[in-house]
């Protein structure tokens, strides 16, 4: 068994969940949230901003840590054990551009309805729902944009 550690953003401008579109020579085909592994001696937080800066061009910054999922795949040789922690994260704006070299084709900013129907996997579901739900509360408070919480 491999063990992996990725970190990942849910990535909101003006109430818009940032996602991007992984096609790798047709066999994988899906919408998903930024995320990447941890390089050595860097802290998740490091992680999460680098890898939604490197994979969707978004300048965004950590609101709040939402959790974390787990969850296994196989690989020809073996198991991978994968655990990714996701922070809630605001953009200053909607710019995007997916990064090719990882095989993103598509990237863009969804009403959260539409993100939560496009997302290919369950358990981006449910961090986008617990993200959500915290980017609401902060909305109400009048505290999403006062950078104050983190």
């Amino acid at each position: 068994m491999i063990e992996a550690t990725s970190c990942g953003g849910v990535v909101i401008f003006r109430g818009k969940i940032l996602l991007l579109y992984k096609n790798i020579k047709n066999k994988y085909e899906g919408w998903v949230l930024p995320k990447g592994t941890v390089e050595p001696d860097e802290e998740y937080k490091d992680t999460a901003l680098r890898e939604v800066l490197e994979e969707s061009g978004a300048k965004a910054s950590i609101i709040k840590y939402i959790g974390k999922s787990d969850y296994t795949f196989t690989v020809p040789e073996d198991t991978v054990n994968k655990s990714v922690h996701w922070y809630l994260m605001m953009a200053d704006s909607y710019y995007s551009k997916p990064q090719r070299e990882e095989f993103f084709v598509d990237s863009g900013y969804y009403k959260y309805h539409e993100a939560y129907h496009l997302l290919k996997f369950s358990n981006e579901k449910q961090i986008l729902e617990k993200a959500y739900a915290e980017y609401i509360d902060l909305k109400r408070s009048n505290l999403w944009g006062n950078k104050k919480y983190f």
